[in-house]
């Protein structure tokens, strides 16, 4: 799927023009590598993107409706990582996650497991289309 957005371009250039919000910058931005750091995209997102629940709850749809296909999520320390909702979900009906778990890109059932094995959610948000 393409969704004709250009999100390197975007992160460059509010960095560019807003370095003072992107602390791990450190002052000098560095096209190559910035866009790509989940520090910078949760910096991005939450000024530029629709900020939604961070909570995962297992077969409640009043919450697990706000978990909708490309979706991104966040997760924090202790290691940072980034994923996007999958239009699949489980027997309860939390949604799969699209990622970069190495050594290759996955679709699986791992949003509560990384949320309480391995980095919270800090961030989930929608496109502005």
């Amino acid at each position: 799927m393409n969704a004709w957005i250009n999100l390197k371009d975007l992160v460059d250039s509010d960095i560019k023009n807003n370095i003072t919000f992107y602390s791990r910058v450190e002052w000098k931005a560095d096209k190559n590598i910035d866009f790509r750091r989940v520090p910078n995209l949760d910096v991005y997102l939450s000024r530029k993107a629709i900020k939604l629940t961070n909570e995962v709850l297992p077969l409640n749809l009043e919450n697990l409706i706000e978990w909708q296909p490309w979706d991104i999520v966040i997760f924090w320390k202790p290691k940072d990582h980034i994923a996007i909702v999958s239009d699949k979900r489980n027997k309860q009906w939390v949604p799969y996650i699209i990622h970069n778990s190495a050594p290759i890109p996955k679709e699986n059932d791992w949003l509560i497991y990384w949320d309480q094995n391995i980095s919270p959610i800090i961030g989930h948000y929608r496109w502005k289309y």
